[in-house]
């Protein structure tokens, strides 16, 4: 038989990769910055708008018809902001900003 292609020493694959990260390599514990949260709140906000925006229309009596589930506001304009809530979202979720910690 031939040894070709066996090692006596087991490979280390993941010998480079680097350690994770503590308080004390300057890093704060948190995963995301002041700034992502602002974003995150304010894609919130969009969604809440938008989805009171899609509201409405309704009528009382399910025999009757009303135009009103059709206008501009339902069709375009909320959701429109329901998309942009969850982009702004989805962008403060991977976003990554510098530090916000003094050098000093």
């Amino acid at each position: 038989m031939s040894d070709k292609g066996f090692h006596a020493e087991p490979i280390v694959y993941f010998r480079n990769m680097s350690t994770p990260s503590d308080l004390s390599s300057g890093r704060n514990a948190f995963p995301f910055e002041r700034r992502n949260y602002i974003y995150f709140l304010t894609g919130i906000a969009l969604l809440v708008v938008g989805y009171l925006l899609m509201s409405g229309g309704g009528v009382e009596d399910p025999n009757d018809f009303s135009e009103a589930i059709f206008s501009v506001r339902r069709i375009t304009i909320a959701p429109l902001t329901v998309m942009a809530g969850y982009g702004v979202i989805f962008y403060s979720i991977l976003k990554r900003f510098p530090s916000e910690e003094s050098g000093s």
